[in-house]
């Protein structure tokens, strides 16, 4: 990671709060429609998030840079939630988090991560592309007649 001085660690429920308020500042600046879910998260959800299944942050200077989300689904570990605060962007932040994920995914013994991300986010396809994700299947959001998400998988060696 480029970025010295950064600790990517387990999330634990105290740092639910802080957690909650970076994934509302970083989805919130993207523009899309309909407005995403995460700007909903709250230091409770994140909290029952953590206590179900897990997840991780990157810390800098005692203060929270980036997080992620993860819960187990049938066959993966589900990616959910990956924030980097603006100032904190493209030092390889989002990609320490996204190997939280993996080493998770393999202590469980769990084979293949999974994550959905907007179409029109091209930046962030094109960052789970780098980290091995393919795109497997596109969705709508209720009321809208195109695409407007894209599923991503990555199968673990």
């Amino acid at each position: 990671m480029r970025g010295s001085g950064v600790l990517v660690r387990s999330a634990v429920a105290g740092d639910a709060a802080e957690m909650a308020a970076l994934v509302r500042a970083a989805f919130a600046g993207n523009g899309v429609v309909p407005p995403p879910s995460a700007l909903g998260e709250t230091a409770e959800s994140v909290a029952q998030a953590l206590d179900k299944a897990g997840g991780a942050v990157a810390e800098a200077g005692g203060k929270i840079v980036g997080a992620i989300l993860w819960e187990v689904r049938e066959r993966s570990l589900y990616l959910n939630r990956l924030a980097v605060a603006e100032a904190w962007r493209r030092q390889g932040i989002a990609r320490a988090l996204i190997g939280a994920g993996e080493e998770a995914a393999r202590k469980r013994g769990i084979g293949r991560l999974e994550l959905g991300t907007r179409l029109v986010l091209a930046g962030n396809r094109r960052l789970f592309a780098a980290c091995g994700f393919l795109e497997t299947t596109r969705h709508r959001h209720t009321g809208f007649a195109e695409d407007t998400w894209v599923a991503m998988e990555r199968v673990l060696d």
